[in-house]
């Protein structure tokens, strides 16, 4: 059975990575599973807030190319960038992205700094218009590009703010 899913507005999304919540209306979306599973919406609730969620620690923010105005959360550790649904930030439409690791946005938490790293691929990542070629520091409103896209990247945790 695929993972992929629609939500009653007609949003197609991954549910291994978004469960059963449509990442762009944020609308809970019926599936047969969830209707198989015989829980009730309290249950379903329950077992949903068990799960470990990973707090935000900044933004990924398309400022030009095809997915431009939409933002990506960063959470702590390593966040895998592509166009695969199972990457920690999917960028589609962008065909210049590679599928699995294009880059990735590491938060590191022990240094309060986050890190802009390049992927295992033959695509080029470049930081304010220089080719990263190794873990490089990154800061508020720092320009990313990847393919024919750019990214500003927008920190929450760091020197004035963690969670504890």
């Amino acid at each position: 059975m695929s993972n992929l899913i629609r939500c009653n507005n007609g949003h197609l999304f991954s549910m291994r990575r978004y469960g059963t919540i449509c990442p762009y209306c944020n609308m809970e979306t019926d599936t047969e599973e969830k209707k198989a599973t015989g829980l009730t919406e309290e249950q379903m609730e329950a077992s949903l807030a068990l799960q470990e969620k990973k707090p935000v620690c900044g933004w990924f923010v398309c400022v030009d190319g095809p997915r431009k105005g939409k933002d990506y959360k960063v959470v702590e550790g390593k966040n895998f960038i592509g166009r695969a649904d199972d990457m920690d930030i999917q960028v589609l439409g962008d065909n210049e992205i590679a599928r699995r690791n294009h880059c990735s946005i590491a938060f590191d938490s022990k240094k309060k700094q986050s890190f802009l790293l390049p992927g295992n691929t033959n695509g080029m990542v470049y930081l304010n218009g220089e080719v990263v070629f190794a873990p490089t520091p990154i800061v508020a409103y720092n320009v990313i590009e990847l393919g024919n896209s750019k990214f500003v990247y927008l920190p929450f945790c760091g020197e004035h703010f963690e969670w504890k």
